[in-house]
């Protein structure tokens, strides 16, 4: 059995249809599905179960982990609102919350595979490089980031990440995110902005060092973040923190690009304010360093930005079922 927190989400849900496709479908969702459209995600999906978050949380203090056999956990669970400012619910919801689950699996020697995020690198003053042993030197924008950061700390402490693996998931994109947000990719909010104007919108740079739109993070397609994913969990001698990105920083202005390609309209991208809630908080660079997932024997080659856009669109964006499956 394998089980997967936040399942119903982005990544989570890209998982699962990943897993699907390896003909895995003993698989567990965990999620808090609330009011929103995540339960489309799951519809395609093959499945033995789905449980609410607290819920389970109740399940697996009860002993569920003790008497059943699992194989993999996958805590992707968080929230991920890079605004989100409530300090205390994010101790509660992301530190807390991964603690437990992650105590519970090294107590009964379940595989845990846990999501961190390249927000803990904060400005990258100190760069892109997911060696523990800097892990004190990094300084998070936001609460969210700061909340990922907790846990990578403690697990280090506690010396623990030498049976776990982390994932410092860069900027995934792709199918699934629509129930997002403010927070899903540049890619489909930029999609619907063409296809009802014309143009796209993109923030305004906030930094003397980098023109409009050409702030640059490496962005990474959800299909290629889900397959680095698996291979953690099915390699439980791998165990550390690792980046989960393609090693290249793109422009937004590039990004974009092949979205006004892919619907054969002309580029027109209209540049605005950055929200003040974002402004200090906001990465203008990211690439991942990928050199310990590599020597750590992935083997995998990301998607170039420009076939997975144009996957992305071509194949979910333009239908009317837009999800995978």
């Amino acid at each position: 059995m394998i089980i997967v927190t936040g399942g119903a989400g982005f990544i989570g849900s890209a998982l699962v249809w990943a897993l699907n496709g390896k003909g895995i479908t003993d698989i567990i969702i965990v999620d808090h599905l609330g009011e929103t459209d995540k339960y489309k995600n799951i519809i395609p999906l093959k499945f033995l179960d789905v449980f609410d978050r607290d819920d389970f949380g109740h399940m697996v203090h009860d002993g569920f982990l003790k008497n059943n056999k699992v194989s993999v956990f996958y805590h992707l669970g968080a929230c991920s609102s890079t605004t989100q400012l409530d300090m205390n619910f994010l101790l509660r919801n992301n530190y807390e919350y991964t603690k437990f689950m992650c105590n519970h699996c090294v107590d009964n020697d379940v595989r845990f595979v846990y999501a961190s995020s390249a927000a803990t690198y904060g400005a990258g003053e100190n760069g892109y490089r997911d060696d523990v042993n800097e892990l004190h030197k990094l300084k998070p924008l936001n609460p969210y980031g700061y909340s990922k950061q907790l846990f990578d700390l403690w697990a280090s402490r506690e010396g623990l990440l030498d049976r776990i693996a982390g994932m410092k998931y860069f900027n995934v994109f792709g199918p699934n995110e629509y129930h997002k947000g403010d927070m899903r990719s540049i890619v489909h909010k930029c999609f619907g902005q063409i296809k009802e104007t014309g143009k796209a919108r993109l923030f305004k740079s906030d930094s003397k060092e980098y023109k409009d739109g050409d702030q640059k993070r490496d962005f990474v397609y959800v299909k290629d973040a889900v397959d680095m994913t698996i291979f953690l969990g099915e390699n439980r001698n791998v165990n550390g923190l690792f980046n989960v990105g393609t090693g290249k920083a793109t422009t937004f202005n590039e990004f974009i690009k092949p979205v006004f390609a892919a619907l054969g309209v002309k580029e027109n991208i209209e540049y605005f304010d950055m929200p003040g809630v974002l402004k200090g908080r906001y990465q203008d660079f990211t690439q991942a360093d990928m050199t310990k997932l590599r020597n750590a024997g992935y083997k995998g080659v990301p998607t170039p930005i420009e076939n997975a856009v144009k996957d992305y669109v071509g194949n979910y964006l333009t239908k009317d079922f837009p999800y995978l499956q």
